[in-house]
């Protein structure tokens, strides 16, 4: 999902590229009279004196609304960071969905980017529910309460993290969790008609997730699906998966394979 090769935030002029519906100007014709345009550009600014700049940046391809289509901004803070015992470094993150449409609100989900793989991580769970600001109801009080109320659960977060490590699988389990991982993916259909080798869907891709915790394994699996590094047959013919591009599907991707990960703890 990132593209944070350089370490550095993106600047104003690289936002434009990445999603010009980020700098819209007003809402689209079919908003409500309730409806009050908040430019994204602005709770950017605003998230940048909370001390959060952007690191990557998307929308979705529009036919018709352009300009207003849904588009996704994704939050680093540098300050904040977790390096665990094994040396592999995590940073928060906070990912912004909007439209100029009036039918989505300001949406913050709580995310992780692992540096070993460069990958992005979506977390689900109660914590961030409902983590929404209507454009009717925007200041920068409510934006800087909800992100207190995000950074204060992100050590539940990193709870969550740790218990993935201290979960041991054996090789029924973790081929399990990988089918279980592949069904958020696939539909029940799909399912049905494709043979994958599961041995070859858990073989990490770097030393660093040779291992057989939760964590390393969820990690190993979930790169792969993002993006497309598994083949599989269908019909009698051998296929390579694609590489998930629209951000939406990533993100409810992410999420379900994050509450698979839950579930294999309990």
């Amino acid at each position: 999902m990132l593209d944070i090769n350089n370490g550095q935030f993106k600047t104003q002029d690289e936002l434009k590229q990445l999603a010009p519906s980020i700098f819209t100007k007003k809402g689209s014709d079919s908003t409500s009279e309730k409806y009050i345009h908040i430019s994204t550009d602005r709770v950017i600014q605003d998230m940048e004196t909370l001390g959060w700049g952007v690191v990557d940046a998307k929308e979705v391809k529009a036919r018709k609304q352009v300009g207003f289509q849904k588009h996704l901004v994704v939050f680093r803070n540098n300050d904040i960071m977790v390096t665990g015992n094994d040396g592999d470094v995590v940073y928060p993150q906070i990912l912004l969905t909007n439209s100029h449409d009036g039918k989505n609100a300001f949406t913050f989900t709580a995310g992780m980017f692992r540096m070993i793989c460069e990958n992005g991580l979506v977390v689900s769970t109660q914590e961030f529910e409902n983590m929404k600001i209507r454009h009717y109801g925007y200041n920068f009080e409510t934006l800087q309460g909800t992100i207190k109320n995000i950074v204060e659960a992100l050590p539940l977060t990193v709870e969550s993290m740790n218990r993935f490590k201290g979960v041991e699988l054996e090789k029924e389990q973790a081929i399990e969790f990988a089918k279980r991982a592949v069904s958020c993916r696939f539909t029940e259909e799909e399912i049905e008609n494709v043979k994958i080798d599961w041995d070859d869907l858990l073989i990490p891709t770097r030393p660093e997730d040779r291992g057989t915790d939760l964590w390393s394994v969820f990690n190993v699996v979930q790169e792969k699906l993002v993006h497309g590094m598994f083949n599989y047959n269908a019909g009698g013919k051998n296929r390579k998966a694609r590489k998930i591009k629209n951000f939406k599907q990533d993100i409810v991707l992410n999420e379900k394979l994050w509450e698979v990960a839950e579930e294999f703890c309990n």
